[in-house]
């Protein structure tokens, strides 16, 4: 069955393992697993660099990440140790020795982690330690059911599981073709029982095992609280004793996609949501118990939960449960023949993540930012900036479109997104400045005989993402220009009408701003930058200073401070952040040589020395 993973951290530990790191990612990813190389500060080509190997560990576990930790074993207990509380509820740890010979699963044995230690194990051709004495035992672990199947009772498996290995007699009902008997002792009539319902059930010798083959087809009006469609579809599994392990996903109607509710009952139940057009579900009117003629003609379908429910489970599937109505949404359950493993039927919702990546460097990329990037299912965005990426970017699909064509990236990203896919939309700087968010709203916002999208593209969902923007950088490169007020023009006319920026530029000389330009020059348009340059002159002193910042985060990276009377525009060009002082702004020089333009800095002062001389008097 479909599920969201839980993200794998491979954590560089020991120096020199970054390759071992990236070997580990491919074999992860190749299992359809989202994987994230993290590095000691020092260690190329990772996603994420940490400083302090405990308390970096010890943060991913709390997270709920699966870690596996290139190291010996003993740092990864002493990171994780003081967070240990149930191991049911622990993500997976492991330590893997530095040569890739051992894959040791530390944590995390009923949630996959004795899996991800063979998995790894052979695809590095090393050995997986796993210790637990079921999977030594029988090659396989009792609590740890494959996917498709959950286990009820969860809890009761440790003390049975020790009977079983201690050589109980145990029986095992029909159905349970994934359970390896040939190490087991058997008896139809032992005390131990290995069951096999979606029904509700309990017995202190059994253990229950779910096969995920039940679909909540469910409808709701727009809006309706998370909290009254949880309630509905849990009295409806209570009222006919159906076990919420059972449960393989829910389905509705493609217009309830954007549906919120919806989504967090996907989540409540730990389940995929998937959603059909009125006309798949107008194919099964011959099979709904309670076709409604109103319903059709709101929707085009004449049932949405019963007929979402048997979409879902196909034609061989059943409809168990007829619909069940409450003042806001109905609910009805089909049943599949067999659990929902692999590709799922209907659409998921897309998503369209909108991250900025910052000026470039990867330390200067947030963590949201990679993990976002990492779950992606294809990249959208100017190549160059997706090749910025580096090593996070390895492997994945990816759209690139050149400058000026910023309107259709956003549109393909959207409808990528529309056609059920995990789509990351790579913007520079903060996405939300300059950049690609404001389109992609303004897209969403458009009629779509206006230019806008198609329906499914405006029910995607939307996360966007912050980065570390150009003007934040420069300053920080030099000090803190932006140490009190500012603001940011573009210098382009390409959109906004050069009157219009003249006036904004009147306006941050009155105001004694310190201001950010964007888009200063470019290979035509050079006589904008001198203009400012005269307006600003007006208001603020020749010696004002100027900070000129180009390829920030990266190794071509050049910092240059000039005064604003001695401002060059031919020293500027596209890929330079300018950043002019106001008349307050000021220049030192630092003792360091290797920061700001070659030790002299930059800073605003905020005030404090004016209150310091009052508190004096």
């Amino acid at each position: 069955m479909e599920k969201v993973n839980r993200t794998n951290v491979i954590v560089c530990v020991t120096s020199g393992t970054a390759d071992l790191a990236k070997s580990i990612r491919k074999i992860l990813q190749g299992a359809g697993e989202v994987a994230l190389v993290h590095g000691k500060e020092g260690t190329d080509g990772v996603d994420q660099v940490f400083s302090d190997s405990i308390l970096h560990i010890r943060s991913l576990f709390a997270e709920g990440k699966n870690v596996i930790a290139i190291c010996a074993s003993g740092i990864v207990i002493r990171a994780v140790a003081p967070l240990l509380d149930s191991k049911f509820d622990e993500p997976a740890v492991l330590s893997v020795s530095r040569d890739g010979a051992s894959v040791v699963p530390l944590l995390g044995g009923h949630h996959g982690s004795n899996d991800l230690a063979r998995l790894i194990a052979e695809g590095l051709k090393s050995h997986a330690a796993v210790t637990t004495a079921g999977d030594c035992k029988f090659s396989m672990a009792i609590d740890h059911p494959p996917k498709g199947w959950k286990l009820q009772n969860a809890r009761a498996a440790g003390p049975l599981m020790a009977r079983m290995v201690n050589g109980e007699a145990v029986s095992v009902a029909e159905g349970l073709d994934w359970v390896k008997k040939d190490k087991l002792t058997l008896a139809d009539d032992a005390a131990i029982r290995l069951e096999n319902s979606v029904k509700k059930a309990s017995g202190a010798d059994a253990l229950v095992y779910s096969a995920q083959k039940l679909v909540l087809g469910v409808g709701c009006e727009r809006g309706v609280a998370a909290e009254h469609l949880i309630d509905h579809i849990t009295k409806v599994l209570d009222d006919n004793n159906l076990a919420v392990e059972a449960l393989g996903l829910i389905a509705s109607i493609d217009v309830k996609m954007d549906e919120a509710a919806i989504h967090a009952a996907a989540k409540h139940f730990g389940v995929p949501a998937r959603f059909f057009p009125a006309a798949e579900l107008e194919a099964q009117k011959d099979r709904l118990a309670n076709p409604s003629d109103v319903v059709f003609s709101e929707v085009g379908c004449h049932g949405v939960a019963e007929g979402a429910a048997l979409a879902a489970v196909g034609a061989c599937g059943s409809l168990l449960v007829e619909k069940v109505k409450s003042d806001k949404a109905t609910c009805a359950v089909g049943m599949a023949v067999a659990p929902f493993v692999g590709d799922l039927p209907g659409k998921a919702r897309g998503r369209l993540s909108v991250v900025g990546i910052g000026p470039g460097q990867s330390e200067w990329r947030t963590p949201e930012a990679t993990n976002r990037i990492a779950e992606a299912e294809e990249l959208v965005g100017y190549g160059f900036y997706i090749d910025l990426l580096g090593p996070l970017g390895e492997g994945k699909s990816r759209s690139d479109f050149p400058l000026g064509g910023e309107e259709d990236r956003c549109r393909y990203a959207l409808e990528q997104a529309g056609k059920g896919k995990n789509v990351a939309l790579i913007c520079s700087g903060d996405a939300g400045i300059y950049a690609m968010g404001a389109l992609v709203m303004e897209l969403l916002d458009r009629e779509a005989d206006n230019g806008g999208v198609s329906d499914d593209a405006k029910r995607v969902e939307l996360i966007n993402v912050p980065g570390i923007s150009a003007l934040q950088a420069a300053s920080v490169r030099f000090g803190a220009i932006l140490g009190h007020d500012f603001c940011t023009v573009s210098l382009s006319d390409l959109l906004t009408p050069w009157e219009t920026i003249e006036q904004r530029l009147e306006a941050v000389a009155l105001g004694d701003f310190v201001v950010a330009f964007y888009n200063p020059v470019s290979m035509k348009r050079r006589t904008q930058l001198a203009r400012a340059k005269e307006i600003l002159l007006t208001k603020r002193p020749p010696e004002t200073p100027v900070l000129l910042a180009s390829s920030l985060g990266r190794p071509q990276e050049n910092l240059r401070i000039r005064t604003l009377g001695e401002l060059e525009v031919d020293e500027v060009d596209m890929m330079t952040v300018v950043l002019v002082g106001s008349s307050q702004s000021r220049i030192l020089q630092n003792g360091d040589r290797s920061v700001g333009d070659n030790g002299w800095m930059a800073y605003t002062p905020r005030g404090y020395a004016k209150r310091i001389d009052a508190d004096k008097e």
